[in-house]
């Protein structure tokens, strides 16, 4: 009488039994991050291909400018805010708003609803959160096109907004993986009033025009007042820590029309 099966559960359920596929505890590893990069590349490459997505219009901007929604909840709240507090949510709804029209403008006129040989362009793309990101993404939704959202894990969970496409709707762990997908497409940029985030990837893009590492696309800042405000160049032409042609990288526009124009004037390709 042959001797029974020797006992393997212990094996399968063993986590090196597992395929590294399937091994979460494995792939989290600090050795593994190379492998972690590598995915995060490749799969929101090959979904914006499954997609035809060639080409984007990059959209930054603060997370924290409120929505027409947000605003009226503050109207109807019990404690209303200061004169000054409230011309300045009056303001920066305007950049909302802005932001909400460029990106019904650039998905109209852009390629991004009209895809050629499959091949869509010009498709509006942000970070995926809220405040202008989320302006520019209900733009686009709101002409009926495609519209990216490239979200970040952040420690105080960053939700997507609303109006990005499902399945255009990608979250990054490493920002400078977030980074490449936000510039390597891209066919022209759109900087919106912001913060440290916002200058953060201003200053990427401006750096990769100045050395040549990417390709020349326009890039018009909007609410020149904001950014003369905030940034002074002419200090660091001054000090010649950039040239004279350094100033002319990019532009300002107070209108989503002007914005338009000057991406078409600067050579945007819709076409």
């Amino acid at each position: 009488m042959s001797s029974p099966l020797p006992e393997v559960t212990d094996q399968l359920n063993s986590p090196s039994f597992l395929l590294p596929v399937e091994d979460t505890n494995f792939l989290l590893r600090d050795e593994m991050r190379a492998a972690r990069f590598a995915l995060e590349y490749s799969k929101a490459d090959l979904l914006l291909r499954d997609w035809g997505v060639r080409s984007t219009i990059i959209v930054f901007g603060s997370a924290r400018v409120p929505s027409p929604e947000r605003m009226e909840s503050w109207k109807q709240a019990a404690v209303q805010p200061s004169d000054a507090e409230r011309q300045k949510m009056e303001r920066q709804l305007g950049w909302y708003e802005a932001a909400r029209e460029f990106g019904r403008i650039a998905s109209e006129r852009g390629g991004a609803k009209a895809p050629r040989d499959r091949w869509r362009d010009n498709v509006i793309a942000t970070g995926g959160g809220p405040g202008i990101m989320e302006a520019a993404n209900r733009g686009a939704y709101e002409a009926h096109a495609p519209t990216i959202g490239f979200n970040i894990t952040l420690p105080h969970e960053q939700l997507p907004n609303r109006y990005t496409t499902p399945e255009l709707t990608f979250r990054f762990h490493y920002f400078a993986m977030r980074k490449m997908h936000l510039a390597m497409r891209a066919n022209a940029l759109v900087v919106f009033p912001g913060g440290f985030g916002t200058m953060d990837e201003l200053f990427e893009l401006l750096t990769l025009r100045q050395t040549g590492k990417a390709p020349s696309i326009p890039i018009v800042m909007f609410d020149r007042r904001y950014w003369q405000r905030l940034l002074n160049l002419e200090v660091l032409l001054e000090e010649s820590m950039i040239s004279p042609d350094d100033l002319q990288l990019f532009d300002y526009a107070d209108s989503a029309e002007d914005i338009w124009r000057i991406l078409i004037e600067r050579g945007l390709r819709t076409s």
